[in-house]
């Protein structure tokens, strides 16, 4: 029996954080509060929530959905190009307890706004009354500093993640800063980032990276040393571009490129590919993976059962990924970029061709 979200028409003062929240549209489907299906069946227990305020986030990134100058009323933008259904937290936190039994990972997006902070504190509050499931926050660099990050794990926050996305200082610049209503200082993010790896210890904090902002591989990659030498994880994003936003005319990275650096990332993350056993060309492409290593060659033989290819997520209590939000880098009629469930026979052998791996292992 499904029972579809309350229906609120009026958008007042009352509807927002912290009494209200969005959550996502497959939130939604997972909890049996909206009816909907996935193209293929597969279990979902990941529930992603978003505060709500009137005036939406106070930040204006390029490629973000969300945007404070991107055309129309907040309420009716779209985030990652689906739905946010709005709904009354209380009732929302009573409809998780009731699904407790399914739910593998929770998490809270904060934007830029001046509440979020007080009204991130006061969501998890509620929820923590009502569900133990692992709840990770995804946080906004501006509006916290070491006190209010400290309060959040004092309250039990398992995990914190940070929307870098630009993977260098000239990247997020251009898309991040030096836009019409920017003011977001890389700085600032590495500072925040610093600080929760302090608090909360190694992997336990995560960063978004996003493949198709104008970085280079040589730049994602190093990005990718640089947080697993700090002991902290890289989850990996593909652009998906937001209509009507500043970039909604870009186009997605390239598949071969997407495949290969996903690749890579899982060589270092899981089978230590060295450094120097990757080779860019002059424009930092992605041109050579040496795997004169044994056990490299046999994982890129293998392609680990199709792991690399799986969405990164904060786990559940069991070590697998808890949060695979689906449909968060590609639409449901494309190609699955990242799987959020394991790829199979057919998916891998369409993978193999995307990576045309011969064209760079030597």
């Amino acid at each position: 029996m499904i029972e579809e979200l309350p229906v609120l028409e009026s958008k007042t003062n009352k509807q927002v954080s912290p009494d209200f929240v969005r959550i996502s549209a497959a939130s939604a489907m997972a909890l049996r509060m909206q009816s909907g299906r996935f193209s293929r069946d597969f279990k979902f227990g990941g529930i992603n929530i978003l505060l709500n305020y009137n005036n939406g986030c106070l930040s204006d990134c390029g490629y973000c959905g969300l945007a404070r100058t991107r055309p129309g009323a907040y309420e009716e933008k779209s985030f990652i190009r689906v739905e946010w259904p709005l709904v009354d937290t209380d009732f929302l936190a009573e409809r998780m307890a009731e699904h407790k039994d399914k739910l593998t990972r929770l998490c809270i997006s904060q934007v830029t706004h001046g509440r979020a902070h007080e009204d991130t504190y006061e969501i998890t509050k509620k929820i923590r009354e009502k569900v133990d499931t692992p709840l990770s926050l995804l946080i906004a660099p501006p509006v916290l500093n070491r006190e209010k990050l400290q309060s959040y794990f004092d309250l039990g926050v398992d995990m914190i993640g940070v929307g870098l996305d630009a993977v260098s200082e000239e990247t997020f610049f251009k898309h991040r800063t030096d836009v019409p209503n920017g003011s977001l200082k890389w700085d600032n993010y590495w500072d925040i980032i610093n600080l929760s790896r302090e608090i909360w210890g190694p992997w336990k904090v995560n960063i978004h990276t996003v493949v198709g902002l104008g970085e280079t591989d040589k730049e994602m990659i190093d990005c990718f040393y640089k947080l697993y030498e700090n002991q902290i994880f890289p989850y990996l994003f593909s652009f998906n571009p937001e209509p009507d936003s500043r970039m909604g005319d870009w186009d997605q990275p390239e598949i071969t490129r997407w495949r290969r650096i996903q690749l890579v990332k899982h060589l270092i993350e899981f089978h230590g590919l060295k450094k120097e056993h990757i080779g860019f060309d002059d424009i930092g492409r992605l041109v050579r993976i040496d795997v004169s290593d044994e056990k490299i060659n046999e994982v890129i033989k293998e392609l680990d059962g199709g792991t690399p290819f799986k969405t990164d997520g904060c786990p559940d209590t069991e070590g697998e990924v808890g949060c695979t939000r689906p449909y968060g880098s590609y639409r449901p009629t494309e190609t699955f970029r990242d799987f959020p469930f394991t790829p199979e026979m057919s998916d891998m052998d369409v993978i193999r061709a995307e990576l045309k791996l011969d064209e760079i292992i030597k």
